[in-house]
């Protein structure tokens, strides 16, 4: 189960995070728990394969939304990575990235 003390082992902004929710840890923990499960994740790697560019920056960009409010860090810094590389067009393997964010959003599903 994700915790406040679990989240901020690793790394997340967790005092931000609860002030965007009113301050309520038990909403805050289910908005981490919600912004998660979201199926782009799973879509992402998807189209990446595919290298629908255009359909990864719209979903990496909304998943930068959902991260960044939650104020998951670590994520959410590779996640904007791989948006700005994605509003570029950028001509590179993103697997690799993904994996990296996969591996973040797999670390705290298990805490």
């Amino acid at each position: 189960m994700i915790t406040i003390e679990g989240l901020k082992d690793f790394g997340a902004d967790v005092n931000t995070g609860l002030s965007r929710c009113l301050n309520k840890e038990d909403f805050y923990l289910k908005m981490v728990n919600m912004g998660l499960a979201d199926k782009r994740f799973e879509e992402l790697e998807g189209v990446l394969k595919e290298k629908n560019l255009d359909s990864a920056f719209e979903m990496c960009h909304a998943l930068k939304g959902v991260i960044g409010n939650l104020s998951l860090t670590p994520m959410y810094d590779k996640i904007c990575e791989m948006t700005e590389l994605l509003r570029a067009r950028q001509d590179v393997d993103y697997l690799p990235m993904y994996e990296e964010i996969k591996a973040s959003r797999e670390k705290l599903l298990a805490l």
